[in-house]
């Protein structure tokens, strides 16, 4: 049977050397919050994903640094980004948000860093089974991981997308709701100016009579 050997191509799929941390952070005003990361081979795949959920313009200042602060990447207002660059030091890699530009706006970065061995994982080989049966399967399991990382890099866009709008509904409900406050007050100025208008030609013509 089949069974046993593709799950076990799928245990091993799921076992191959890979850390990821995936986390939410407000970045306050003027501040500059720094995350930190290990390679611990050379030529290990490192992926940085980030997106700007809420707050301002939804863009963001960022820098990634390698060991001994060997520059990377950089960028200025960015709202989103999708980087995999390979890891050609051993050692610590930094990875910074900053938000000097808003001096009173704070924002919602969600980011992701994912560090991967690109080493393929060799499935166990059945029985008697043609060397080319075996590598079909694998084929095709690694071709269902990269589905995966499709769908799951299409749910985070998607996500995105929804955070904003929904920020931008919100921010729209919130002016509407001002100038409906502002609309009232005049036209109560208007009703009042109105009547002391009114008031002062009928007391000037009273005044004309006497």
């Amino acid at each position: 049977m089949q069974l046993p050997l593709l799950q076990c191509g799928l245990w091993a799929l799921l076992a191959s050397q890979a850390a990821a941390t995936a986390l939410t952070y407000k970045l306050n005003p003027n501040e500059e919050a720094c995350f930190y990361t290990l390679s611990e081979q050379k030529d290990e795949k490192i992926a940085f994903y980030f997106a700007v959920q809420a707050g301002g313009s939804f863009d963001i200042n960022y820098k990634v640094t390698g060991p001994n602060g060997r520059f990377i990447m950089e960028g200025e207002k960015e709202r989103q980004g999708d980087f995999v660059f390979t890891a050609k030091e051993v050692g610590e890699y930094k990875f910074c948000f900053n938000n000097e530009m808003s001096t009173y706006t704070e924002k919602f970065v969600d980011f992701e860093i994912a560090v991967e061995n690109e080493a393929r994982v060799t499935l166990p080989a059945k029985k008697g089974a043609a060397p080319e049966q075996t590598s079909t399967l694998e084929e095709s399991i690694f071709k269902i991981s990269g589905q995966l990382s499709t769908i799951t890099r299409n749910q985070k866009y998607f996500r995105t997308r929804e955070n904003r709008n929904f920020s931008t509904v919100r921010s729209t409900e919130s002016r509407i709701v001002n100038f409906s406050l502002i609309q009232i007050a005049l036209v109560i100025c208007m009703g009042a100016l109105q009547v002391f208008i009114v008031r002062f030609f009928f007391q000037g013509a009273r005044k004309g009579y006497v």
